[in-house]
């Protein structure tokens, strides 16, 4: 039986979006940029931002209280001006807020979440509470991007969370960049350096798939696997997975080990297609090795016919989609074509 999930109301102009650090403190070092980000996303989707209680108390504070954090998102949906939820930045220990969520009131209090890399765990969550949440820009990534929000970047939050729910086909960023900026200065009117975009490659697959999106960073499914708050295997039946890789730059070979974990689960024999995103920190030489182990994984698993997307503008590189997991996506490896259904 294929899951289905509840579909938070729509952001709109006058929303108010709360600003939690599930995952690191760290804003408090970048305030600067913070405020960046609090400001272009007044002025391109005109969202007040709010701080949770505990967002701005800074890492030894936060580091030593992930159920001040967890917290911070059962006041975000208990609150009724509250009409959304960012992540500020990622990190690397949101799976130590699994004891303390309350799926249940997720459930009683849908509303959207938007994040991505270490969020990958609490965006899971929600679809564990069977709601729908959104694997997208972070608040001090971005959504602060130097010199203003990418065009890219601006439509892909519109069309997942903001517009009226209908089809839209996804396409290639125009341009890309992982470039670094400084965080600490005052100036963020600097443009980073863009590189011309390269489309994405199908690896495989003939015949059009569907199925409703799941997934997140590589890195932070295996800390979460075998955990309590990993889905159960009805949540990943006739799934399309998103995976994308983090600045850690895992090795080809490791992505190939994990997925063989996913073989080895089942998971990739039930699974409707992959969409593979564009690998951070890679040369070409590792991503055509990349490549190699995808398809050799596949291959071991009987599942040649899965259509697989690789180079999908979406987690680590800049600018990025926004992604609705839990909805409907329709990948056609002949026409070249990702539709989504918000």
């Amino acid at each position: 039986m294929t899951p289905s999930f509840i579909r938070p109301p729509r952001l709109r102009s006058g929303s108010r979006v709360a600003a939690l650090s599930l995952s690191s403190g760290f804003v408090t070092e970048v305030m600067a940029r913070y405020q960046a980000g609090v400001r272009q996303v007044a002025q391109e989707f005109g969202w007040e931002i709010v701080p949770a209680p505990n967002a701005l108390r800074g890492p030894e504070y936060l580091d030593a209280h992930p159920e001040a954090r967890a917290a911070d998102l059962h006041w975000a949906l208990h609150s009724a001006d509250i009409h959304g939820m960012v992540s500020i930045i990622g990190g690397d220990d949101s799976v130590r807020l699994l004891p303390h969520l309350d799926l249940d009131l997720i459930r009683a209090h849908p509303k959207v979440f938007l994040g991505y890399s270490d969020s990958t765990v609490t965006l899971l969550q929600f679809l564990r509470a069977g709601v729908m949440a959104y694997h997208g820009p972070s608040l001090l990534t971005d959504l602060a991007e130097n010199g203003g929000m990418h065009p890219f970047t601006v439509q892909g939050v519109r069309r997942a969370l903001i517009d009226e729910p209908q089809p839209f086909t996804l396409a290639p960023a125009p341009e890309w960049t992982e470039a670094g900026s400084d965080w600490t200065a005052e100036d963020h009117n600097i443009r980073r350096p863009f590189d011309p975009g390269d489309g994405w490659t199908w690896l495989q697959g003939r015949s059009p798939a569907q199925g409703h999106l799941i997934g997140g960073c590589l890195e932070v499914l295996d800390m979460l696997n075998g955990t309590p708050g990993w889905p159960a295997p009805g949540l990943w039946n006739g799934a399309v997975l998103a995976l994308e890789t983090s600045e850690d730059v895992p090795t080809p070979s490791q992505v190939g080990y994990w997925l063989r974990n996913y073989a080895a689960q089942g998971i990739l024999g039930r699974a409707a297609g992959v969409l593979l995103a564009r690998p951070r920190g890679y040369t070409p030489e590792m991503t055509g090795q990349l490549h190699g182990w995808v398809r050799r994984v596949l291959r071991e698993a009987g599942r040649e016919d899965l259509p697989v997307a690789a180079g999908v503008d979406f987690g680590h590189t800049s600018p990025q989609l926004t992604l609705p997991f839990g909805a409907q996506v329709q990948l056609d490896p002949q026409a070249g074509r990702i539709t989504v259904w918000p």
